[in-house]
């Protein structure tokens, strides 16, 4: 039988309809009658567990009746379910399903959404009461029944984590929305926000104010393994607002000064990154061989064996001077309204990786001699991200690895190994004099928004979601220094190169040439967050969205990566010194209380 349903779906994948001789899929789009071709993503941390030389493709098609029959029978319609169970129906079938096999109930005249994973491909099919698919709970593996999301289950995943905030402090910042969507189970990425109120004994505050705000907002893209990035969730900040404490407090003491230099500020947040890095790579080593414990080590060890892209933004309220740390590839774009009613989309950060030519450079300068410290576009020929937290085998000596190996666990170091680290921790840092009253808003994410969306189309798309805000109803308040546009396609100037430097293109755009993007795209989300990634997802076109949502982690990570996106909107607000949950744009009223 599972011959006969393999072969089925050979002839099914031969029938001339679906194929033009010597072209690629063109169009990103999700349609009974156009095949669908995207490419499982090859931009992890790590090299990609598939060949380099696999190409696999998303296909929708009309299976008949027999062989739907034929791969429902012989299981095919099997695939892994992540740790988190589906909601809606989809959990309610899985949890009536016995381990002994069995037919599902369902009315005869009802359909219903499917999702086969075959191989490398996967399809979407509508199946008939009647062929409701076999299932057998028949290892550790907990296999189930894949059912395809529905669009209204669709978004109650997309909306599962987003957080949305008003705040009314008088200080620049109006409102700032959050949104998670997992790929990997548990989640790799992590963020991190906080507003600290500095007295004027600290920073020099504006004449009858006695205090201004400190203002942090950070994401965290874990790389083999999530402890790395949890780990800056919980003390990122406090280091880095530590040394700006020491900093601020110096510089007021100095009737000459008062406020720190801008040098000085970055000089604080690099230490801040380099010091918390040290603690999870070196000092933890520390640690471990004085408790001899198998235990501790593991404990201890954990966040330098895993690791972490960051990227911290930082806004002095007083000074209104945003500065944006990089260690990684996650992004920062700056949006600027401009007279035309348009924004313009400025990149405040630069993609670190073994293929960027900066950070290329910086390491063949540091490391002479070793003309394999960067292979394919990353470091040793492993790791992409040039800078990040732990990552720790390409930061100890081979000594080091030797005798944490021997005394506890471990690996064999990189036989490229001469001369580490390799890898940093310490951040680019840029700094942008923020104007609230040109409606500047800001966006950094992991690099799982951009895969998909390029900074403009992110920009515009803000653009488009802030129009849609004023033209609705509900709590606008935070909307009233703001206009709306009146443009048919995205309201974002065109960029004035094809790509900077250091910026690397969505993989949907090295692949496709796709013409009338701001056609796919649609507001549907109160939070500006999600919808960025409703969008990146497919936007308008449900059954990509559907389908890429539907796919169950570990599958999930060949299409689509983790997404963590901030999306912070400056402006001159209200003043009575509180920051609010926006409930209609947060996923509960369990939301985790404001970050003050």
């Amino acid at each position: 039988m599972r011959r006969a349903a393999l072969q089925a779906f050979r002839t099914a994948r031969r029938v001339p309809v679906w194929r033009v001789a010597g072209r690629r899929p063109r169009a990103v789009s999700f349609s009974s009658s156009v095949p669908l071709g995207l490419r499982p993503s090859a931009a992890g941390k790590h090299p990609p567990y598939l060949p380099a030389t696999l190409h696999s493709s998303m296909h929708i098609r009309n299976f008949s009746l027999a062989v739907l029959s034929t791969v429902v029978a012989s299981g095919a319609w099997y695939a892994y379910q992540g740790g988190n169970s589906q909601p809606g129906s989809v959990a309610a079938l899985n949890r009536t399903l016995s381990t002994s096999t069995a037919y599902a109930e369902a009315p005869s005249d009802s359909t219903r959404r499917a999702l086969l994973v075959d191989n490398d491909q996967f399809y979407t099919a509508t199946l008939s009461g009647e062929e409701q698919p076999l299932f057998k709970q028949t290892d550790d593996s907990d296999r189930r029944v894949l059912n395809m999301l529905s669009p209204e289950q669709a978004t109650q995943k997309l909306r599962k984590n987003e957080e949305s905030y008003f705040v009314n402090r008088g200080q620049g910042v109006v409102r700032y929305d959050i949104v998670q969507v997992p790929s990997n189970s548990p989640i790799e990425d992590d963020h991190a926000e906080k507003i600290v109120e500095v007295p004027s004994t600290v920073a020099a505050a504006q004449d009858g104010v006695s205090s201004s705000d400190w203002m942090f907002w950070g994401v965290f893209d874990g790389h083999s393994g999530w402890t790395t990035s949890a780990k800056l969730r919980n003390v990122l900040i406090s280091y880095v607002a530590r040394e700006l404490n020491s900093t601020y407090k110096t510089a007021a003491t100095d009737p000459s000064q008062r406020t720190p230099t801008s040098a000085a500020v970055d000089a604080a947040i690099k230490q801040g990154f380099t010091r918390l890095d040290n603690d999870i790579v070196h000092n933890s080593v520390e640690k471990v061989l004085k408790s001899n414990s198998r235990r501790v080590a593991a404990e201890t060890l954990a966040p330098a064996l895993s690791g972490a892209c960051a990227l911290l933004a930082f806004y002095d309220a007083q000074s209104k001077d945003l500065k944006v740390a990089c260690a990684g590839d996650s992004r920062a774009v700056l949006g600027r309204r401009g007279s035309n009613g348009k924004w313009s989309a400025t990149a405040l950060s630069e993609d670190q990786t073994g293929g960027t030519p900066s950070e290329m450079k910086r390491l063949r300068e540091e490391h002479p001699g070793e003309p394999n410290v960067v292979r394919n576009g990353r470091i040793l020929g492993q790791l992409e991200p040039s800078r990040s937290f732990g990552d720790a085998f390409y930061k100890w000596s081979k000594e080091t690895q030797d005798k944490i190996k021997r005394q506890f666990f471990g690996r064999t170091p990189h036989p490229l190994l001469k001369t580490p680290p390799y890898v940093t921790a310490e951040p680019i840092i840029t700094t942008t004099k923020v104007e609230p009253s040109r409606g500047d808003f800001l966006v950094i994410a992991t690099d799982g928004l951009w895969e998909m969306l390029s900074n403009e189309e992110v920009v515009g798309l803000v653009g488009q979601w802030v129009e849609q805000q004023q033209s609705g109803a509900g709590n606008k308040t935070w909307l009233q220094s703001w206009f709306g546009f009146n443009n048919s396609q995205l309201p974002v100037e065109e960029p004035k190169a094809a790509g900077a430097e250091g910026q690397r293109r969505p993989i949907r755009q090295q692949q496709y040439d796709i013409a009338g993007a701001a056609s796919r795209f649609t507001v549907e989300d109160n939070n500006a967050a999600t919808h960025l990634v409703r969008n990146a997802m497919g936007g308008k076109d449900k059954d990509m969205v559907c389908a890429l949502l539907t796919l169950p982690s570990p599958y999930s990570r060949r299409y689509r990566d983790d997404v963590t996106v901030e999306v912070i909107f400056f402006g001159e607000g209200a003043d009575n010194r509180t920051v609010a949950i926006n409930q209609e744009a947060s996923a509960s009223p369990e939301t985790p209380q404001p970050k003050l």
